[in-house]
């Protein structure tokens, strides 16, 4: 099991913004995915130019310097990306030993799978998910990521029925994901899912755009501003009307 070997984009030891807790936070190379406004086009890839190849002892023995930092913040492990499921066994690897430490586990997904028995053994082992819903509309979602809906919403009914915690995370891009109609229909979907414990709406913004120059791939949301804060806010009341928990 330590020996599994996994593509890595990079690390970052002491993250605070994906899970619970001070996190060591994993971007896993490769993803299905192809959203307009990543601000990781570097991960796409599965074997990008900068991948590292470890394997779970040498990231275990890595993370467990920083133990205490973890359980004093009640943190832990998230793997992230790119998307991890495209690498499962070695996600479930991981999580499984970090747990055996103590430690929580945090899955950081677009949900877009076909949820086999190996998703199944990687969320045997995960604490919590951090769902990325691009929007609920089926040709909002197509035009944001390239693919259809479906995976996501079958992968979001899933952990509701697995009573599986989860974090959603919605972007706000204005001109796409800002439809008001959208959101009140993202709002009551969200509301049938009980197992979620947080909502967070995630203003757009230009902080990626340089990767993609750099790699020569062209930007559509050059133009596009970041929402303003009196916006963003009121997209948060939105949801919060609906009695959801948005942070």
């Amino acid at each position: 099991m330590s020996d599994i070997v996994g593509r890595i984009h990079s690390i970052e030891t002491c993250g605070t913004v994906d899970g619970p807790g001070i996190r060591y936070t994993i971007f896993m190379q490769g993803c299905p995915l192809r959203c307009v406004y990543c601000h990781n086009p570097d991960t796409w890839a599965k074997d990008g130019k900068s991948v590292m190849k470890m394997q779970v002892g040498e990231l275990l023995a890595d993370i467990v310097k920083y133990k205490s930092y973890f359980r004093f913040s009640g943190g832990g492990v998230t793997l992230t990306g790119g998307e991890p499921l495209l690498q499962k066994e070695f996600a479930a690897s991981l999580f499984e030993v970090v747990k055996r430490e103590g430690l929580h586990t945090t899955l950081d997904t677009s949900g877009h799978d076909e949820i086999d028995s190996a998703t199944k053994e990687v969320l045997k082992q995960t604490d919590l998910v951090l769902l990325d819903i691009k929007s609920i509309n089926a040709d909002t979602f197509k035009q944001v990521t390239g693919f259809p809906i479906d995976q996501t919403i079958r992968f979001a009914n899933y952990l509701r029925e697995e009573n599986i915690a989860a974090w959603v995370r919605f972007v706000l891009v204005p001109g796409v994901t800002d439809s008001e109609e959208e959101l009140h229909a993202l709002a009551r979907f969200l509301t049938t899912l009980d197992n979620v414990e947080r909502v967070g709406i995630l203003p757009f913004h230009q902080m990626g755009a340089y990767k993609w120059q750099d790699l020569g791939i062209n930007y559509k949301l050059a133009g596009t501003p970041t929402p303003s804060l009196q916006e963003t806010e009121r997209v948060r009341d939105l949801f919060r009307g609906y009695g959801l928990p948005v942070k």
